[in-house]
């Protein structure tokens, strides 16, 4: 959580020293995302102004899982920069034996096998003006099926190259 609150204080800062500045927007961006179960690779794909599709290569304890997210954006607090975004999607993959902390929860051991479900998003994402960069904080509800069936919550960060 701490990583969530300085990079709002973050996000914040820069909002408030640039609500000025021209909108920036890209059509496609890779960066990492980092989670509260996986961290790993992730790629966005605009497919007009207000609607993205987005992949994770998330890499966890003894395991690996694919997401994908259809994805709506909005301008976010009238600075043409900061949108929100919210969506829905799934995920698959699957990971080995062993003990396993849920976000939030006690610790579980679990037998390996696949992980399967429905995952949604809202966030923030913030593109510094005259950069690259793009700079996200979102929440990820997910209902995990294939170990569950059960539902958690868990924040995410993502810094992104766009282009």
């Amino acid at each position: 959580m701490k990583k969530t609150a300085l990079l709002i204080a973050f996000i914040a800062c820069i909002v408030l020293s640039q609500q000025s500045a021209k909108a920036q927007s890209y059509k496609s961006a890779v960066g990492l995302k980092f989670g509260g179960y996986e961290n790993g690779l992730s790629g966005k794909y605009f497919l007009n102004e207000t609607n993205a599709i987005e992949g994770v290569l998330g890499i966890r304890k003894n395991g690996i899982v694919i997401t994908g997210l259809y994805q709506f954006y909005q301008n976010a607090f009238d600075v043409a920069q900061l949108r929100w975004y919210y969506g829905a999607g799934a995920h698959i993959g699957g990971m080995g034996d062993g003990r396993y902390k849920r976000f939030g929860g006690d610790d579980e051991y679990y037998n390996g096998g696949i992980l399967l479900g429905a995952d949604a998003v809202l966030g923030l994402e913030y593109v510094i003006p005259e950069s690259p960069i793009a700079l996200s904080v979102d929440l990820n509800p997910r209902l995990e099926l294939g170990r569950g069936p059960f539902f958690d919550l868990a924040p995410g960060l993502g810094i992104k190259y766009t282009f």
